[in-house]
């Protein structure tokens, strides 16, 4: 899948499980709609301080971890893990990745997760 012009997308950061925490992969979470395929993605996020900051983008269901409801969530590269819940979230989506996938076990989402993350900061470093 191509992106031939950035995709925008915005809300208000929503508390979920806090799974992508406990993965050491905090995300901003919005329920926004959006016609993005599901999978991953890589984009630049403003979120109160940090403006235009990387980051890996995830649109879909996170059936690996049990959940059912579809959403929007941002990993931003190299920012603090605080609170940012209720805040504003701009996204701007460059590039598809990869496909969502189900994974048999959190062993082997962490893995594909660090080499996405790994793939990423490549894209970014490629792209500046």
């Amino acid at each position: 899948m191509q992106i031939a012009q950035p995709i925008r997308l915005s809300g208000v950061i929503t508390r979920f499980k806090g799974n992508g925490r406990q993965l050491g992969y905090p995300t901003a979470n919005l329920t926004t709609v959006t016609d993005l395929d599901d999978g991953v993605y890589f984009g630049f996020a403003s979120l109160a301080d940090w403006s235009e900051q990387p980051a890996i983008i995830f649109a879909g269901v996170p059936t690996t971890m049990g959940d059912t409801e579809r959403r929007v969530e941002a990993y931003l590269l190299d920012i603090p893990d605080e609170d940012y819940y209720d805040l504003s979230l701009d996204l701007r989506v460059h590039h598809y990745h990869r496909a969502n996938q189900n994974f048999a076990s959190t062993e082997e989402l962490l893995e594909v997760m660090r080499a996405d993350e790994a793939a990423a900061r490549q894209w970014f470093a490629d792209n500046k």
